[in-house]
């Protein structure tokens, strides 16, 4: 199980014990197999301590990121009956619009608890859900019909989800790399071809600063871990993206520009026996300005944040179990699940 000593890597973030690191991925795209070793020992090391990273050189074309927020804002500004037409239907599609307040992001499976939570504490977002294309049953909600723009709109969102499926799956095989060594680089391609993963386009509306004088503990969205494998996070320059630290505060994951923060979940951390771990984040309120009097007016508006995260997820039909090497001397943690189960599990409880 490789790992690289931490004062070797650049580190975006450092407080209170968490270290998010800076990995330049373009040396395992294009490096010789001793650099795709380091830096996939870089890799599994963050993810073995803080579950965080931040990886630049990436390979996502620049333009191509600008294109998706910019159109991820068009069309959250569309009128709300059209998107509501295209509304969220069920945790096993996981596929189109989510209103304002109807998902409550959280780590209680208990849905009395949850529906608390939602009525006292909702998270001030909508979303678009995006799942893979051509599944019987199982259509995205795309706005096609609406006009030109939703037309674009379709093409463009499917040409960016395959994008994000084939940074995936080289992620994916530098975790293998660092678990098993470059021999099984691509151990993990069996269960990432499918490309059962989720594109998800956030808008969190600008909201005035009163909410948070009247309610301390309001969010944008709610404290939780991720779900699936990883998730690759495209942030604006608002902020808000706070890490849990091993001394139990949060760290601001501060945005920088150019790269994509990456995550750990729920199924790679079992399937790698808690070597790996899913560490709980949330968001907030961005920072408070540098004006002393916006910060001090409860009517000022604290602005718009705009996001794109990309869930990844084994494929829905592979079972997942702890893999060899992480379990012959504490046991296995977990009993084997399916993916596509444990998904649509976490779903149900979370709307």
């Amino acid at each position: 199980m490789g790992s690289m000593p931490e004062n070797e890597v650049q580190k975006g973030v450092e407080q209170d014990d968490l270290v998010m690191p800076l990995i330049d991925f373009g040396a395992f795209l294009h490096g010789d197999p001793a650099t795709k070793k380091a830096t996939a020992d870089q890799i599994l090391h963050a993810f073995k301590t803080s579950g965080f990273l931040y990886l630049q050189n990436h390979g996502v074309p620049k333009d191509q990121v600008s294109l998706a927020f910019a159109e991820s804002a068009q069309f959250f500004a569309r009128p709300q009956a059209q998107k509501d037409a295209l509304g969220w239907t069920t945790p096993d599609a996981n596929r189109g619009y989510v209103t304002w307040g109807r998902e409550k992001v959280t780590q209680s499976s208990n849905p009395e608890e949850i529906a608390k939570l939602r009525a006292s504490n909702p998270d001030l977002k909508e979303s678009m859900e995006i799942g893979r294309e051509g599944v019987p049953g199982l259509p995205n909600q795309w706005p096609a019909h609406l006009d030109a723009e939703g037309q674009k709109f379709t093409e463009d969102m499917k040409r960016f989800f395959l994008t994000l499926k084939d940074l995936h799956m080289q992620v994916m095989r530098a975790i293998a790399i660092g678990m098993m060594g470059l021999d099984h680089e691509r151990f993990f391609d069996s269960y990432t071809d499918a490309g059962d993963n989720n594109l998800r386009l956030l808008h969190y509306p600008p909201v005035k600063r009163s909410v948070w004088r009247d309610n301390p503990s309001q969010v944008r969205a709610g404290e939780h871990s991720d779900y699936g494998s990883i998730t690759l996070l495209f942030q604006d320059q608002v902020g808000g993206l706070e890490v849990k630290s091993p001394r139990g505060t949060w760290v601001r994951a501060t945005p920088i520009e150019g790269t994509i923060v990456v995550n750990a979940g729920d199924l790679l951390a079992r399937w790698s026996n808690d070597m790996i771990k899913s560490t709980n984040h949330r968001v907030i309120q961005p920072p408070p300005p540098k004006d002393a009097a916006a910060d001090a007016d409860p009517d000022a508006l604290i602005p718009a944040r705009y996001s794109i995260a990309y869930f990844c997820n084994p494929n829905f039909d592979r079972l997942i179990e702890a893999l060899p090497g992480t379990w012959e001397e504490t046991g296995k943690k977990y009993e084997p699940i399916n993916s596509g189960d444990y998904l649509v599990m976490r779903l149900a409880a979370t709307y």
